[in-house]
């Protein structure tokens, strides 16, 4: 076996999603696996979404003014829904689209509270570690703040020093040499 069907068979075995080569995370199947309840929320968030647009509303009035129009003005041999019956097909094929619609909506309304919950609750998470992380950089400041009132600053030190100096010059100059240790002979 040559270096390049070892390796083709080493990136073959990483693929497949029984490998132990890779971790579980790490796996990567060919399709990405929703579970049943994930696949209908998204398809009832897709009906509720494509309602919820000007072209369904167009399509739609489209449709009504089109089956009316057939059923009134089209030949007679083909109407299938009568004027004098108060179009009771169209009224039973919309009445059966509301009936489906409104929990389709509902449902989509309710996958977004969800959403929306899970949403809440992570910003209630970040806020609490933002007053946590605020507080905690409060009590720093105030910390060295407290430390700075310790330390000497650069005037103060200029201050003791010209204190110093003007001690020492206010003291009498009168030691020998030999008090200071100059006068010893060598």
């Amino acid at each position: 076996m040559t270096a390049r069907d070892k390796d083709a068979a080493r990136r073959r075995a990483t693929r497949d999603s029984g490998s132990l080569s890779a971790p579980k995370g790490l796996r990567a199947g060919l399709l990405p696996r929703f579970s049943s309840r994930d696949r209908f929320g998204r398809f009832t968030e897709g009906v509720a979404r494509g309602m919820g647009t000007p072209w369904f509303l167009f399509a739609l009035s489209v449709f009504v003014a089109a089956w009316i129009t057939w059923n009134t003005v089209g030949p007679e041999s083909l109407r299938f829904d009568s004027l004098a019956l108060g179009f009771t097909a169209l009224t039973l094929i919309l009445s059966l689209q509301a009936s489906y619609a409104a929990p389709l909506i509902l449902l989509a309304q309710n996958r977004q509270d969800d959403r929306d919950r899970v949403q809440i609750e992570q910003d209630r998470q970040r806020a609490e570690r933002n007053l946590a992380d605020t507080e905690y950089l409060a009590r720093e400041v105030v910390s060295l703040r407290l430390a700075m009132k310790d330390v000497a600053t650069k005037d103060f030190i200029r201050a003791e020093l010209r204190a110093l100096l003007d001690e020492l010059d206010r003291e009498p100059h009168d030691t020998t040499d030999s008090e200071r240790g100059e006068g010893t002979t060598r």
